[in-house]
């Protein structure tokens, strides 16, 4: 439901007879909803019950169009565009289920445990004894054997229910297989006060690889619930996620990103992103790079790490200093180039008149990144201006 009208009408809708008994849930994807607060309303929790229409009317009015914090979100939340009007079931058992990739077995992992409706990590650290697992043969798939063992591991009431549990996880695992499902988290994953099993609340997460394969599926994503840097990256095929340092990362190579965030935390400071844009990136990808490290008041100073392998060295620096000039970019920037052609690169930037800090290694990088960052930090702190020049 999109107001607090068509909440109270499906509420009629899904109840009994006309009787109004439901659950509301505020649509985000964050964890935490139950714990979290409405910003603006004060609402406190994602999730009530309600038994009757004008209250879920109330309910709806005070989460849509506010923003939902919990401990996933930050503190400036997400904000709620729709609820979810679902009928109330009286629950006498909760467990976990959940479908993961695990690299250390090269495919898929079934999770289960009795101690369900709760954080799933508090669980495996206070009792690990309590999570039970079964790897997934990548070739032949699960075995009925395995979903038993599981389904009885929940400790449901009877056989019936560990029949149905198991049926459940079947048609789950071939969900997760079909859908392309990178990892697939009932919780709670219930027996009712009449002995049905049900998944009453799930997370699914999908292989952005995939979506050539399921259209209909990706048609689903809403923007709204995302970081608005991260949709505009993705629309230039750059790899974007926001972060909370205040070195701003441009790096081709997803392990070279790594590596680089890796070493900035070694010199005491924090990376603001992960910014991969891949072995082939032009000029116009290098720009929106730029852009997105422009906008963000957290970054204090800009590190490019480039390894020039297919693409020259020069070419990428030609393309640096240009999408640089085109923004009017001012915030320093420290460029680790290596590669084919790397001396003339150096030159291109030194030539450039920009207020870029050329250095020659990742360590050296990293050290005079976090340096610069420092200095631009503190300066503002004093309400000073600092203008950054190569030596000569």
């Amino acid at each position: 439901a999109a107001s607090a009208d068509e909440a109270a009408a499906a509420a009629a809708r899904v109840g009994d007879n006309g009787a109004v008994d439901v659950v509301l849930k505020a649509q985000v994807l964050a964890g935490g909803r139950g714990l979290g607060h409405f910003r603006e309303s004060g609402l406190r929790g994602g999730v009530h019950t309600c038994q009757h229409a004008d209250g879920v009317r109330s309910l709806a009015a005070q989460m849509l169009g506010n923003h939902l914090v919990t401990k996933q979100t930050g503190e400036a939340g997400r904000v709620v565009s729709q609820v979810y009007v679902t009928r109330r079931h009286y629950v006498r058992k909760e467990t976990y289920f959940a479908i993961l990739l695990d690299r250390s077995a090269a495919g898929a992992t079934l999770i289960a445990s009795p101690s369900g409706g709760v954080n799933i990590e508090d669980v495996a650290a206070a009792t690990p004894e309590l999570i039970f697992k079964e790897v997934v043969d990548p070739l032949a798939g699960p075995r009925d054997a395995q979903f038993e063992r599981l389904a009885r591991a929940l400790a449901f009431s009877g056989e019936r229910q560990a029949a149905a549990a198991a049926a459940q996880m079947r048609a789950l695992y071939a969900m997760f297989d079909e859908c392309d499902c990178t990892m697939l988290e009932v919780n709670p994953f219930v027996e009712t006060a009449d002995g049905d099993v049900l998944c009453l609340d799930a997370k699914v997460n999908f292989d952005d690889n995939a979506e050539f394969r399921h259209g209909d599926i990706f048609a689903l994503r809403d923007p709204t619930q995302e970081d608005e840097r991260e949709v505009h990256a993705a629309q230039f095929d750059l790899n974007y996620i926001a972060l909370d340092g205040n070195i701003g990362c441009l790096v081709n190579g997803a392990g070279l990103a790594m590596a680089t965030m890796d070493i900035i935390a070694k010199y005491g400071a924090a990376p603001a992103n992960f910014l991969d844009v891949g072995g082939g990136a032009n000029e116009k990808q290098v720009t929106e790079a730029l852009k997105l490290l422009r906008a963000d008041p957290n970054v204090k100073a800009i590190l490019v790490n480039i390894f020039g392998g297919i693409m020259r060295c020069d070419v990428i620096a030609l393309g640096i200093v240009a999408a640089a000039r085109d923004i009017g970019l001012k915030k320093p920037i420290v460029v680790r180039l290596a590669g084919t052609n790397v001396n003339e690169a150096k030159t291109l930037l030194e030539e450039s008149g920009l207020p870029f800090v050329t250095a020659t290694d990742l360590d050296d990088a990293a050290s005079k990144a976090a340096t610069v960052a420092d200095i631009v930090q503190k300066s503002r702190a004093a309400d000073l201006n600092v203008k950054f020049e190569i030596p000569v």
